[in-house]
């Protein structure tokens, strides 16, 4: 049988559909939840190095205004298209309501290969690609917020910054016009390592749940669990640097040239320095070779973290994949079919949608942290290590006892900004993580976590529509 095609939107369109049977909302709403609210497609020329004037083709989508600002990074590829603009937009606006992130979904995206331009030439198209969204009032602190996707990083939202400011004068929030920026432009520590640490803490608290594990036949927790992760970009690094941190066994790690496996387990950093070193992460010592990147997806595991590209899970293959846990840290890495195909093997498939909900948590931080004006932990972390000291010299006053010295740092500790970043990210993606599997043990008719993760948006962005009295 010959697999459906589906653009990208038309599957996130899907998914949305398959969850909108299972919530009260009326035909007319769930149209308007659903629709692009605005698309703005523009093209502007830019002189290259060499001389010669290039046409730039770019797009910034605003999915949903049922909450202000838009939120959703900036990608530089040559994939970028409309289709997939739209479809990011829109899993970022029920990406948002999932985490409970007070923004609507948004998106952008320059159809280039940035490594084919001078830095001289990018930070032109940058700058060129900002100020068309400055004059059409597609990007403001309270109106839509972008920051770093795919071949995008904190050099081009300086970049954006800047012009920005330069474009609005004087207006004291500017800084809150994009996140993602470097510390010393109002960023926040912490936000590196964000996305993969979502996915960690997403698939642990999945992992702690002992109905699930039990009936999946696994044992409760991360700890032993061998895991096979696709991407050693950011998200893929630090998925697999946490789950090894806590116990687990990243046994493959694939990469577009290849994959390599070990199953006494890889070290992420020590790989990384072997790519950087030799251009590729074949050949790394005591791993064997996988020269096909995409068998790496089939390897037996516990958990699969595809963290890297859009449907490499599909029809074709998706009989083929063996892990029992797969945690989607990549946007789309499962067509329509590989989710039916493997759902009814049993597969316990964490959503996208919300598991790499990890970056836009923390942006919103970063957003209130602008806002704000003041860091992170700069008003009580003295406080707290002083008064934390203050009672450890009581306790051993009353006790004759002495706490020893590696307790006392633990306990006089003062939680530094990326402390707190870090505690609010757990603090969403666990509460996140139980509401969807709530709602998804509450309702059996309800087929797997993604459309349960669906079902979760759609009533909360359904909610905040009718409040706002749009839907009376």
């Amino acid at each position: 049988m010959t697999e459906q095609t589906y653009s990208f939107f038309e599957s996130v369109t899907k998914s949305f559909d398959k969850a909108a049977k299972f919530t009260k909302w009326e035909a007319g709403l769930l149209e308007q939840i659903k629709v692009c609210n605005a698309v703005f497609q523009m093209k502007f020329p830019i002189k290259r190095d060499d001389g010669t004037i290039e046409v730039i083709e770019a797009y910034r989508v605003q999915h949903s205004h049922h909450k202000a600002p838009c939120k959703g990074g900036i990608r530089f590829s040559e994939a970028v298209n409309q289709d997939e603009v739209m479809a990011l937009a829109a899993l970022m606006t029920y990406k948002c309501a999932i985490v409970n992130v007070p923004f609507g979904g948004g998106k952008g995206g320059i159809k280039i290969n940035p490594r084919k331009y001078s830095e001289f030439e990018l930070q032109k198209i940058t700058r060129r690609y900002t100020s068309e969204l400055v004059k059409k009032n597609f990007i403001g602190p309270g109106t839509d917020v972008p920051a770093p996707d795919y071949g995008t990083g904190e050099r081009e939202m300086a970049w954006i910054l800047d012009t920005y400011s330069t474009m609005r004068p004087g207006e004291i929030d500017a800084a809150g016009c994009v996140t993602g920026k470097p510390i010393t432009q109002g960023g926040v520590k912490g936000r590196k390592e964000a996305t993969g640490m979502g996915v960690f803490f997403g698939v642990r608290e999945v992992c702690m749940m002992e109905d699930v594990m039990r009936d999946l036949g696994l044992t409760v927790g991360v700890e032993d669990k061998k895991v096979v992760v696709q991407g050693l970009g950011n998200v893929g690094y630090y998925s697999a640097k946490f789950f090894r941190e806590h116990g687990a066994k990243v046994v493959a790690i694939a990469e577009y040239e290849g994959a390599i496996y070990n199953a006494d387990g890889l070290n992420e950093e020590e790989v990384f320095q072997h790519r950087k070193k030799t251009g590729s992460i074949l050949h790394f010592p005591g791993a064997e070779n996988i020269l096909v990147s995409s068998e790496a997806l089939e390897l037996a595991c516990d958990i699969l973290i595809p963290a890297a590209l859009e449907n490499v899970i599909n029809g074709e293959n998706a009989s083929r994949v063996k892990a029992k846990i797969i945690g989607e840290a990549a946007n789309g890495p499962l067509t329509p079919e590989a989710d039916e195909i493997l759902v009814a093997k049993g597969t316990l498939i964490i959503p996208d949608m919300y598991l790499n909900a990890g970056g836009v948590t923390v942006s919103y931080f970063e957003w209130l942290k602008n806002l704000s004006h003041v860091r992170y932990g700069r008003m009580e972390k003295r406080f707290t290590e002083n008064m934390n000291k203050h009672i450890i010299g009581q306790i051993e006053e009353l006790t004759g006892k002495t706490v020893n010295e590696q307790e006392r740092k633990v306990i006089e500790h003062g939680a530094s900004e990326a402390d707190l970043v870090h505690s609010g990210l757990e603090e969403t993606m666990v509460e996140a993580t139980r509401e969807i599997m709530s709602i998804w043990k509450a309702n059996p008719s309800i087929p797997d976590m993604r459309t349960a993760a669906y079902v979760v948006a759609i009533n909360k962005v359904g909610t905040a529509y009718a409040e706002l009295g749009i839907f009376p």
